[in-house]
């Protein structure tokens, strides 16, 4: 009898925690066929980074509740963060068939909408505790499916390594999720040396900034088909485990997609002033070596993301640290993706 009255009570827990990484693209999502599903109008290849970029979240079901609760980094989050996350767990309860509400905790090791892609960290970790709390046992794939609700980057950041995210072609999204495509062992000489020039939220947010290039911007046309291209250079050089070949491609890709941002109305600017020295820094740097040793890519944000290999690594973060306007440097290795967690943030 005591033993069945604990399995009941353990039955009644609807808790669990997660962790995972921010991914940071070499080609870009940046925009969406269906705004509902959040399908994109392109694939996508990222890295994943390692735990200094990294999102912890803890999920609670419970009868007691009479609204979702959402706690950022130990402070309640605002209305529109907590309306976003109660939505994505709305998807979680149809799922499951359960109509508890939540309590939701979670921690940041990095600044959040600065373009260092906190969404995506925050939604695939959200997406793994939640599913899990609420009893659900979901595949890698159909874990990249729910994430996507909540953030299409956030697709990604379930797998470690480098990572594609399939577009699809499917109306209902049963194709769009995103897959591994070479493991974070392979990629283990790759750096991210990270400039932050604003650790300041940004002022347009990624999913508007999105619906504003594709209804005003002139250039989104040529963008989406010239992505193809990229797509294929980058995807085989990841294949290959040859950086060099995609570093050029990867530095064109950052400028596309800004360039379309620019070409809105109005227009949105993510990168500043610091940005665009960092730009000319990466670019003598190459010239210096005679070849592409350094690649630089923006998210939409203006921090720069300066992917190189050990070997210049060191060079590369002194320069960056060297620049007066640059709060901070931190260089980061390609990491690994969802992991559930024993212990809990409350």
């Amino acid at each position: 009898y005591q033993n069945i009255k604990s399995l009941l009570f353990i039955s009644l827990i609807m808790k669990a925690t997660a962790t995972t990484n921010a991914n940071i693209a070499l080609i870009k999502y940046w925009g969406r066929r269906n705004d509902e599903l959040v399908l994109p109008t392109n694939n996508s290849i990222s890295f994943t980074m390692d735990d200094q970029l990294k999102t912890i979240t803890t999920v609670e079901f419970s009868d007691k509740l009479q609204h979702d609760q959402l706690y950022i980094d130990e402070t309640h989050a605002k209305p529109h963060e907590v309306e976003r996350a109660s939505a994505f767990l709305d998807v979680v309860r149809k799922m499951a068939g359960i109509k508890k509400k939540a309590v939701v905790h979670s921690q940041n090791s990095f600044p959040k909408s600065a373009g260092l892609a906190s969404s995506a960290s925050a939604f695939a970790a959200l997406a793994a505790a939640a599913s899990k709390a609420a009893g659900l046992n979901l595949s890698e794939k159909e874990l990249s499916m729910l994430a996507r609700r909540g953030s299409g980057s956030a697709s990604r950041s379930i797998h470690g390594g480098a990572v594609e995210w399939v577009a699809g072609s499917s109306n209902d999204g049963s194709d769009c999720y995103a897959k591994q495509i070479s493991p974070p062992e392979k990629w283990a000489n790759l750096r991210n040396v990270i400039a932050i020039t604003n650790s300041h939220e940004k002022k347009v947010g990624s999913a508007s900034g999105m619906k504003q290039t594709i209804k005003s911007s002139s250039l989104y046309l040529a963008r989406v088909k010239s992505v193809e291209g990229r797509l294929e250079t980058v995807r085989n050089a990841i294949l290959k485990g040859d950086f060099e070949a995609m570093s050029d491609a990867i530095m064109q890709e950052s400028n596309n997609m800004h360039a379309t941002m620019l070409d809105s109305w109005p227009p949105i600017v993510y990168l500043n002033s610091t940005s665009f020295e960092i730009i000319d820094k990466v670019l003598d740097f190459n010239l210096r070596y005679g070849k592409s040793v350094a690649a630089y890519t923006f998210d939409a944000g203006p921090n720069a993301h300066v992917y190189t290999t050990s070997k210049y690594e060191k060079e590369m973060f002194d320069i960056l640290q060297g620049m007066s306007k640059v709060e901070k440097v931190m260089s980061c290795k390609v990491g690994n993706g969802v992991r559930i967690l024993d212990k809990h943030l409350f």
